[in-house]
């Protein structure tokens, strides 16, 4: 059952990066496993994480079809700005930058945990293509981190 709720943290973490509504994120993460367990009974790693993460992404990509305007989202920080809050905003606006799957390999691989087996199998594409698809991501985000941090002083 522990190993039930780490599974169930990662995917909520991925979707509400996606997303970034908490009220949804928890309900295509609950959505994600109704899905899931309506087809099989146990999960382990691999593949099965891998159909979790296929299954999570749909879900945010109907989610988002269905809500067409643009509003704020309502889960944004009010503590105080610091420094560790500062690098939390310049990395978001790094991985905003990226393409499409620049930015969901990073999320698969850094926000979730998933190793280049299980981040390949997810996105469909072969683990070499995956790590060098995590590559370019990362020298993306590094070389406009430099940038931003450059202007910054």
């Amino acid at each position: 059952m522990d190993e039930l709720t780490k599974i169930y943290d990662k995917i909520y973490r991925y979707c509400f990066y996606k997303v970034r509504n908490s009220a949804a994120a928890e309900d295509i993460t609950q959505e994600t496993f109704l899905r899931y367990f309506a087809q099989n009974m146990k999960i382990s790693r691999g593949e099965d994480m891998a159909y979790l993460y296929t299954i999570t992404k749909n879900l945010c990509t109907d989610y988002f079809r269905k809500k067409r305007s643009e509003e704020l989202p309502e889960d944004y920080p009010t503590e105080e700005f610091s420094e560790k809050s500062d690098t939390k905003i310049a990395v978001r606006a790094a991985l905003e930058m990226l393409e499409e799957r620049q930015k969901e390999i990073i999320l698969l691989r850094y926000l979730s945990g998933l190793s280049v087996n299980e981040t390949a199998e997810t996105m469909g594409i072969s683990r070499f293509a995956a790590y060098r698809l995590e590559r370019a991501a990362l020298a993306e985000m590094k070389k406009y981190l430099k940038g931003a941090l450059r202007y910054e002083y």
